[in-house]
């Protein structure tokens, strides 16, 4: 992952003030790219990235990428856009369709038109594992019949179907990237639609029981922040496009999750707490990620058991 060329290389991540936009931005800046961020602040926060606010080669501009005019001027000169940006969440689509596809749908449009009147070199979409929903094979290969089960599974699957035909239309190269359960550090646990493992820790942390939504027999592939951030760059600096699952490619139940986290904060006397399964969410899921190893080269570095305790750290 070294720097392509001596004169920096401008990149753009939507998103950039989120929880994995972050992350990539602050790798994106260590490797010596100019970085460009585009967040309208809805779910980011600036605070994500206080560490690189001082660093020269990083601008922050904070307005919708539903706004094309200014989007347009932030894509000039940039050779990849990552595009993160999104409302991200099941519940949160169930209960607000409209926003969801808004934001999600139209916001990737905009950005493919963005990038494909700049020049653009290649774009690489956050998609989501929830576009296969509840297929019982396992694992999940990219070759398999989608079957969206919420408006937020149907909105990641719409921005693919778009990646694609603007690759098939424009010769605008396009990589999505079908996120399986990312977690880490910075991750939000205070909101209603927080993500498991943050909401565990901020359970737990508090001497609260966990809840777990369902029997916790249903499973998950986990996948660190940081090994998502290395997917990013590797397909953006890879003349492939297409959908690529990217996961730890190893599962894990609910209920073992909560055991082993109970037991890496040492609070083996709390027991959780079930309440009914939600609506939209999938039963199991398992990434099979050999296609996005062959095609540039991903490989998780980080166990469930390195991130768990790294993500722990940064909330304590």
């Amino acid at each position: 992952m070294s720097k392509e060329h001596s004169e920096p290389v401008k990149v753009l991540v939507t998103g950039g003030a989120g929880f994995i936009g972050s992350h990539l931005t602050v790798e994106l800046l260590g490797m010596g790219y100019q970085v460009c961020v585009v967040d309208d602040l809805s779910t980011g926060s600036l605070d994500n990235l206080k560490q690189v606010s001082s660093n020269p080669a990083l601008e922050v501009h904070c307005f919708s990428v539903n706004d094309l005019d200014l989007l347009l001027k932030a894509c000039k000169g940039v050779r990849y856009i990552f595009h993160q940006a999104a409302i991200p969440s099941v519940p949160r689509s169930i209960s607000d369709p409209l926003s969801t596809n808004h934001a999600n749908v139209n916001g990737t449009l905009s950005v493919l038109v963005a990038a494909r009147d700049a020049g653009v070199k290649k774009v690489v979409y956050a998609s989501s594992s929830s576009v296969y929903g509840d297929t019982p094979t396992l694992p999940k290969v990219e070759e398999m019949a989608p079957n969206p089960l919420s408006p937020y599974a149907v909105s990641k699957l719409a921005g693919e179907y778009y990646c694609a035909a603007f690759t098939a239309s424009y010769g605008l190269a396009t990589t999505s990237l079908r996120y399986f359960n990312v977690y880490g550090p910075r991750q939000a646990a205070d909101s209603a639609y927080a993500a498991v493992i943050p909401r565990f820790i901020s359970l737990i942390k508090n001497g609260k029981p966990p809840q777990i939504f369902g029997d916790g027999c249903q499973s998950r592939d986990f996948t660190f922040v940081k090994d998502v951030v290395r997917a990013n760059i590797l397909a953006a600096q890879s003349p492939e496009t297409g959908a690529y699952n990217i996961g730890s490619g190893i599962s894990i139940s609910l209920n073992e999750l909560c055991s082993q986290m109970l037991k890496m904060m040492g609070r083996t006397d709390i027991t959780p707490v079930y309440a009914s399964l939600r609506p939209g969410d999938v039963l199991h899921s398992l990434a099979e990620i050999s296609r996005a190893k062959i095609a540039f080269g991903y490989n998780p570095l980080y166990s469930l058991e390195q991130g768990l305790k790294a993500t722990i750290e940064d909330y304590e």
